[in-house]
């Protein structure tokens, strides 16, 4: 994934890191003891542990935290509410369309086959708000990212790159040639947004317009590798994106897989948070699934999908209840041969106990003979 011994440079020249980076390149060292080798790298699972992180700054880790896009999409949202409720303006033409007794409407969009288009039309909206909402604290920009020293085309870039935000027609346009030329699903497209956020947190830094078209490039690059099992490789970017070297993207996959401390899980918890705080954020901006009714044949394949998964359920409680019937049996068995072997120690002590006090009186009566006789 990058380096010199990946699939990704088969066709291209030898590697060379680039100069213009902050980070500093990869030296090995001779002179290393043992605990700064590998030998104590903490396990991927470890970092799961919630309690040893601050859960407010890290909503890519965990998922009772709040995503950043939603917390900064609710100053626009409120605007706007404020401005239709002050104007008397109506929020528009009623579009949104409700279930009746005769016709149910569905959306095709669920947490494990989410609708790519409007998925993507999502994450972009998410991405413009992280631009137009970041703080302008003076945060340092990495080369890296910086499109002024790594352009993604020959083009001369504007003195003034950096000063205009991009809009979110922009933004969805770059998202969706990317996803359309390398094939890409709509759950890569969730992952490309936790990945996002997860760089920010973890590096530091902001999203704004001298920066925001490679990060979105490197995330959904990574989040193609670890999603999907036939992953598009970096070579194959340079096709899509002409005037980029391969060189290039091997550097800027590196980089963010060290900004994120190479922390690329994913938990399902994190995964379903996302998905359902972007179709809030939908729902808040008036960007709506597509719903269509119900017709006979799409109801008929839910019936019979709801039939396997209950089947399959039934086995599952079925066994389920077995191995529970199981566990209880042997605890039961337990308890009685712990009760057995109790009554039996203190059997043996009780005897224990009276063979004890027999050779007390014993040895009682045989000093009294020894008495008398001496008397």
């Amino acid at each position: 994934m990058g380096n010199t011994t990946s699939c990704c440079v088969s066709s291209s020249p030898k590697l060379r890191r680039n100069a213009h980076s902050r980070l500093e390149s990869y030296r090995p060292e001779a002179d290393l003891s043992r605990e700064d080798t590998g030998c104590n790298l903490q396990h991927i699972s470890d970092r799961e542990n919630i309690d040893d992180l601050n859960m407010e700054f890290n909503p890519s880790d965990h998922p009772r935290a709040s995503t950043i896009f939603l917390s900064k999409s609710q100053t626009d949202v409120r605007e706007k509410r404020k401005s239709l409720y002050i104007n008397h303006h109506p929020p528009g033409q009623l579009r949104r369309k409700y279930s009746s007794c005769s016709t149910i409407f569905l959306d095709d969009s669920t947490v494990s086959q989410p609708n790519l288009k409007y998925t993507i039309k999502c994450v972009a909206l998410a991405i413009y708000y992280h631009i137009k909402n970041r703080d302008i604290d003076g945060r340092m920009l990495l080369d890296i990212f910086d499109e002024n020293l790594h352009p993604l085309s020959k083009s001369e870039v504007p003195p003034d790159y950096d000063k205009h935000d991009p809009e979110q027609k922009q933004i969805y346009r770059f998202v969706r040639t990317l996803f359309s030329a390398a094939q890409l699903t709509a759950e890569c497209a969730i992952v490309t947004l936790v990945y996002l956020e997860r760089l920010l947190t973890y590096a530091e830094i902001d999203i704004c317009p001298a920066n925001w078209k490679r990060i979105v490039l490197g995330a959904i690059l990574l989040a193609s590798k670890v999603w999907d099992d036939q992953a598009v490789w970096n070579v194959d970017y340079c096709q899509i994106l002409k005037d980029i070297t391969v060189e290039d993207m091997n550097e800027l996959e590196r980089q963010f897989l060290e900004l994120l401390q190479f922390n690329i899980n994913v938990p399902s918890s994190v995964y379903a948070k996302y998905y359902f705080d972007l179709r809030s954020l939908a729902e808040a901006n008036n960007l709506s699934f597509p719903l269509e009714p119900l017709s006979r044949d799409r109801a008929y394949k839910l019936e019979a999908i709801s039939r396997l998964c209950e089947d399959k359920y039934k086995d599952f409680r079925k066994s389920a209840k077995k191995r529970f019937t199981l566990c209880m049996r042997k605890q039961q068995i337990g308890c009685l041969e712990v009760e057995t072997k109790n009554e039996v120690e203190a059997e043996k002590l009780f005897q224990n106990c009276a063979i004890f006090q027999c050779a007390v009186l014993l040895k009682r009566n045989d000093s009294m003979k020894m008495n008398h006789v001496v008397r």
